[in-house]
């Protein structure tokens, strides 16, 4: 049997771990907290992220790395992006040597710019075809509800891929290769920032037209960035870029969005971030992203507008008026 440790015990990852185990994977979950482990254990629930769902008897917890990750084929990492080094370099020397190395995170790494799989293969020292990344719009609610939804692995290794989308392909749960590894995770970490556009628009009072303008302007974003950086085109318009924007923009469950809309509400960062224990990637990718573009000569206005609002203090209304007054121009 196929075994996978799954570290980070977050909504996503908890819900990853059920579609694991709902494959016929064994999974080890680890928790950085002892009650939250021993919830899991004897409860067969994640209380903190995902109350009232019952997680399979194959999906095991500890605070233990060393006992999740003795054994494991498949090592899918789930924290917050921007912790991710501090984190793997803590649990590098104990992965196996021939694991795949499996990213949930959406993100651009503050200050070096690099994708999530940069991150884990200086970090490990793995060769790139060991690593891979999941991607599309898996809102982990409505996974771990079984509601039926789409992803994508991308993999430089075709072989590898396919043997992580057998360990995850369920009844609800329908995943499909790519090899373009840049284009999906770039496409999972700028949607994150479009999302809180989206959001800020929403808790301004504006509608289903502005949702749309910026959803379909924030996938050109992306895809110019990601043409850019040697992703290919068509990558955008698939699960890990127009499908995942459009259900991170759009639904309630999304954090980034949900963080946005408070913002557009007149709430501040600081009060927010006090409110939650989710993370919102995209406050802190927005600035990494604007980071990466302009060191490729890419034009991202509706990163800036977001950056501006988040982190130099722009009140929401004039972000709007400076993406809607730039100069006109085609399509």
């Amino acid at each position: 049997m196929t075994r996978a440790a799954v570290l980070g015990a977050g909504s996503w990852g908890t819900a990853f771990a059920k579609v694991l185990a709902d494959a016929g994977t064994k999974v080890t979950l680890l928790a950085r907290r002892p009650e939250l482990v021993e919830a899991i254990c004897t409860g067969r629930e994640n209380p903190d992220y995902l109350p009232g769902i019952r997680l399979p008897d194959a999906v095991l917890a500890t605070g233990d790395a060393q006992e999740a990750l003795d054994g494991a084929d498949i090592v899918v990492l789930a924290v917050p992006s921007q912790s991710l080094r501090e984190n793997l370099g803590r649990w590098a020397a104990l992965v196996p040597p021939d694991a795949s190395l499996l990213s949930l995170m959406k993100g651009i790494e503050l200050g070096t710019t690099k994708r999530m799989s940069e991150v884990i293969c200086e970090v490990t020292g793995a060769g790139a075809e060991r690593v891979a990344a999941l991607s599309g719009p898996n809102l982990a609610r409505e996974i771990a509800e079984e509601q039926p939804a789409a992803t994508v692995i991308a993999c430089t290794d075709t072989d590898r891929a396919e043997a992580l989308q057998a360990a995850c392909h369920t009844s609800y749960f329908r995943p499909y290769t790519n090899p373009d590894l840049v284009g999906c995770e770039l496409g999972g970490a700028v949607k994150n920032v479009i999302a809180l556009a989206a959001g800020i628009a929403a808790g301004l009072g504006f509608g289903d037209n502005t949702r749309a303008s910026l959803i379909t302007r924030g996938l050109a974003e992306t895809a110019r960035l990601g043409l850019a950086l040697g992703a290919e085109l068509t990558t955008f318009a698939g699960l890990a870029g127009l499908g995942d924007l459009v259900a991170t923009c759009s639904s309630p469950l999304s954090r980034n969005r949900t963080f946005g809309e408070k913002l557009g509400r007149g709430m501040s960062l600081d009060e927010i971030e006090r409110s939650t224990r989710q993370t919102a990637e995209g406050v802190k990718s927005c600035r990494s992203v604007l980071d990466l573009a302009r060191a490729h000569d890419v034009y991202v206005p509706i990163t800036e507008a977001v950056v501006r609002v988040c982190h130099e203090g722009v009140p929401p209304a004039a972000m709007v008026k400076e993406i809607m007054t730039r100069e006109a121009k085609p399509e």
